[in-house]
């Protein structure tokens, strides 16, 4: 489905309640098979916690989890460690390009049971869930912070625990505190110090119930549109000012786009402000999926921007830093990308009517969408926003005035 979108007025206004964090769900999700006694509430109504759910909760010996990489990460380290249980763990065509070969070699060097079904290093995985024993492991931590937080949640059912040495830099922290946040929050204790990361076993929780915090990436795009509009103020539900999300980093990179962030209750309201002329410089090692929506806000604006710490963009559901340089590129945008960084220089040319292609990726449509204050244009395979935002053209739309 190809989406053509235009807004005149640039006027944006509303209120959206925006369903659960992925991140926090998913993580949560997986806990809830350890300790069947936490009740959850808010939970994402994304289709990757959408196909999470339905892995947890079946039966079957293949498992497919689509584009779900979260998913992916999670669930080999849980099949891993369900004895008796034996599974193909498989995804999309994408996702069986994506490498997993760092988080198979971490949960091999404890006893785990698992082989690749086609080619090496990559998905469909074999897993024979086994009880696993050792309780040591090191793992690079500069790759991808969702194979520590799936050591980190499988780690309290395991008879001893589990001890992790990172190696060289860790990438994301923000979404390693979380995982560590949710285990404190469930009575897990936990300890790190320099580079390891030690949990201990838990085998019970009291019944408990958590609620999931609104999603701070699907908050992303509404910074973007009041950032890009004439006038405009947009509230949001449900947000914490001490939220565990890394992504709540908005609050201070959008001031640089003069949008300020008012928390009041359970929710918070975006307001229209001057924004400053000034290029923006930006390490985003801790929350690199805002890389996108960020790029193109400065695009909106006309603002120069160099952006690092985006080494993990490249093994997302597509190559999102050549992604970027492609399709900006067609809108008029002078830019260059590296492995791992992005500099886009200051203009004012926009070209219209250009077909934003979004790879498979769902970051691709909702950070290019807010263009459309600017220049109409249209978003190819606009549905795959469902990935992680099921209501997101329904809200999109709303707050357009």
């Amino acid at each position: 489905m190809i989406k053509k979108l235009a807004h005149h007025t640039g006027n944006v206004s509303g209120e959206i309640f925006v369903s659960g964090s992925k991140s926090e769900s998913n993580r949560l999700l997986i806990l809830q098979r350890s300790f069947t006694d936490l009740k959850l509430k808010n939970l994402s109504n994304s289709d990757d916690t959408k196909y999470l759910t339905k892995a947890l909760q079946g039966e079957s010996d293949v498992v497919d989890i689509s584009h779900a990489g979260t998913a992916m990460r999670f669930l080999t380290a849980y099949f891993a460690a369900k004895e008796g249980r034996e599974v193909i763990l498989t995804g999309s065509h994408r996702m069986q390009n994506r490498p997993i070969s760092i988080l198979v070699d971490a949960l091999r060097s404890i006893g785990a049971d698992i082989s690749y079904k086609d080619k090496e290093g990559y998905p469909p995985l074999v897993i024979k869930g086994k009880k696993l024993e050792e309780s040591k492991l090191s793992i690079q931590g500069n790759v991808s912070s969702q194979y520590i937080s799936a050591l980190l949640l499988m780690a309290p059912g395991l008879d001893n625990g589990l001890e992790i040495e990172l190696l060289g830099t860790v990438t994301s922290v923000p979404y390693i505190n979380m995982t560590l946040a949710l285990l404190k929050d469930l009575g897990v204790s936990y300890t790190w110090n320099d580079n390891i990361i030690k949990i201990e076993a838990l085998d019970t929780v009291t019944e408990a119930e958590m609620t999931v915090e609104s999603d701070w990436s699907s908050a992303s795009y509404f910074y973007s549109l009041v950032a890009l509009s004439q006038e405009g103020s947009v509230f949001l539900n449900s947000y914490k000012r001490n939220s565990l999300q890394g992504d709540s980093s908005l609050v201070e990179i959008y001031k640089h786009f003069g949008v300020s962030t008012e928390f009041e209750k359970d929710r918070i309201t975006l307001k229209k402000e001057h924004h400053k002329t000034g290029a923006l410089t930006l390490d985003l090692s801790n929350s690199p999926d805002l890389a996108q929506t960020i790029a193109v806000t400065c695009f909106g604006l006309g603002v120069a921007c160099d952006l690092t710490g985006l080494h993990t963009l490249k093994i997302k559901e597509t190559d999102r830093l050549v992604a970027l340089e492609q399709e900006l590129s067609k809108l008029g945008a002078s830019i260059t990308v590296t492995d791992k960084s992005l500099h886009l220089e200051p203009g004012n040319i926009f070209n219209e009517n250009v077909l934003i292609e979004t790879y498979d990726d769902h970051r691709m449509a909702m950070a290019f969408a807010p263009l459309a204050l600017k220049v109409p244009i249209q978003i190819d395979d606009a549905e795959v926003v469902t990935k992680s935002y099921t209501d997101f053209w329904k809200d999109f739309e709303a707050v357009l005035v």
